[in-house]
């Protein structure tokens, strides 16, 4: 794995090496947000994989997403911030980061995250470059209002496209949507979405479903509800013509 750590606190760096140099990860480490996006710019579709603190000198970690975003909306960024605010956690998630990990974290927490999250890309890439035969404008999952094209990661809500969703966001919407009306706890969508079974946070569930229903929120009602005490379901089965 090819992975930019931007990172300003060096024991940080320090001690994350240690258990890099464990994998055998082929890692860049830089300490200034500016720095860390001129590397990451020389060849954007050369990584596997982002960790990226908020809080950096030059360029805030915020910043540094957004603009990398711009140049590759598939590589797995984790945002590290000392910050356990759920302010700064949506604020990160909406630039396009696909996970976060508050400060102080265990490396190994951190190293289960990322594996987890390479797993998925991983998965991705290995599906859209074996499902392709010369038709993109096939639905994977219909149901009453929504259609879902896993090829394009399309979603349309009575034809009108849910636009800007991260792939994260697409990723959760068409886990519920393949089930409506079928409950999943926040440990079950991890595990599903993010593949965490021992090191997730539900917070990151609760972010995401929360930038995820604004957007469905600009094409029509409402379909994602809260089962208070289990989880989430899709339910687009009551909405009026």
């Amino acid at each position: 794995m090819k992975l930019l750590m931007i990172e300003d606190n060096e024991s940080v760096s320090e001690m994350m090496k240690m258990f890099f140099l464990n994998e055998e990860w082929d890692v860049t480490f830089k300490d200034d947000g500016k720095e860390g996006l001129d590397v990451f710019l020389e060849d954007p579709t050369s990584w596997d994989m982002i960790t990226l603190d908020l809080n950096l000198p030059t360029m805030d970690g915020v910043s540094v997403c957004r603009e990398m975003r711009k140049h590759s909306s598939s590589v797995p960024i984790v945002m590290l911030t000392a910050r356990d605010s759920e302010s700064d956690q949506v604020i990160g998630l909406e630039m396009g980061a696909d996970d976060y990990v508050t400060k102080p974290f265990s490396p190994i927490t951190l190293i289960a995250r990322i594996k987890a999250l390479h797993r998925r890309a991983q998965i991705k890439e290995d599906g859209d470059g074996n499902t392709d035969h010369g038709i993109n404008d096939d639905f994977d999952v219909k149901t009453e209002h929504f259609k879902i094209n896993i090829k394009t990661r399309e979603a349309y809500f009575d034809d009108e496209l849910v636009s800007g969703l991260t792939p994260k966001e697409f990723d959760l919407l068409l886990t519920l949507a393949r089930k409506p009306r079928q409950v999943f706890s926040r440990e079950k969508l991890l595990e599903l979405v993010w593949d965490y079974q021992y090191f997730g946070d539900e917070r990151t569930v609760d972010a995401h479903i929360k930038k995820l229903r604004q957007k469905i929120e600009k094409v029509g009602p409402q379909v994602i509800q809260t089962v208070w005490g289990v989880g989430y379901k899709f339910d687009d089965s009551n909405i009026k013509e």
